[in-house]
């Protein structure tokens, strides 16, 4: 397949083949199971799996990509903004929990994560390419400069594992910044929370990260009038992903 990438969809091909091989060693494809990926590209990817799935969904935004793939016998093509897609739906066709890979365009990586983060239960896990940076907010612990409300909200719902590193030269064109594969695997037993009450105490916690929680949840709390008991003599990244979560189920 030949095309140029366009800068607007923030597309870099993957072209290592030592690197291809050691994504699709840590996917672990099996035949006949459910799997999605986003953004196939040039099929780099796509095709390994796919010859060992028998069967692939791909959702790739790219018109002439998705005309080139859908030329593919194995692959179903939905030509689409992925966060326009419902995972839940395609869950339903397949009839079992999805398996969901991709390069995720690094421009959007966050909103992807959170569409996917709504429909963790009928997903059994994910493998991404993503900037190393952002893997590293994801998988950090507290008391660190990385955790942060991604590192919170992800947490929640998954176990996270960085699995690989990947460099620039891995990729056409080369991307300024590192990449990284990530493993997520949403846990079979989450804490049960209002999602959106949880997501806005999260985001009122990190609001002013620099500062003591007492002028950024303290105030918030108040105007909730809560009454239990949550040490704000702390700054966001100091609190634990367990006890935003239990604050959320008081709150």
């Amino acid at each position: 397949m030949k095309h140029i990438p366009r800068k607007r969809f923030g597309q870099h091909f993957l072209t290592d083949r030592g690197i291809i091989d050691e994504i699709v060693q840590a996917i672990a494809p099996q035949p006949g199971q459910a799997m999605v990926e986003i953004g196939p590209g040039l099929a780099a990817l796509t095709q390994p799996l796919v010859e060992r799935l028998g069967r692939l969904t791909v959702i790739e935004l790219d018109r002439d990509l998705a005309l080139q793939l859908r030329a593919h016998p194995q692959l179903a093509v939905v030509q689409s903004d992925v966060l326009k897609v419902d995972f839940r739906q395609l869950a339903a066709d397949a009839g079992a929990r999805l398996r969901v890979v991709g390069n995720l365009p690094y421009n959007i990586s966050t909103p992807i994560l959170f569409h996917l983060l709504k429909v963790a239960d009928v997903v059994e896990d994910q493998h991404f390419m993503l900037q190393k940076e952002v893997i590293d907010r994801m998988v950090a612990g507290p008391a660190t400069s990385d955790y942060g409300r991604l590192s919170v909200m992800l947490q929640w719902r998954y176990a996270m594992e960085n699995v690989l590193f990947v460099p620039p030269q891995s990729f056409d064109p080369p991307p300024r910044v590192d990449s990284a594969v990530v493993r997520m695997v949403p846990h079979a037993s989450p804490e049960a929370v209002d999602a959106r009450l949880f997501s806005e105490v999260v985001r009122v916690a990190f609001s002013q990260r620099r500062k003591l929680l007492r002028h950024s949840l303290g105030k918030w709390l108040e105007q909730r009038n809560f009454s239990g008991t949550f040490n704000l003599q702390r700054r966001a990244e100091e609190v634990p992903v367990a006890e935003y979560i239990a604050l959320a189920q008081q709150a």
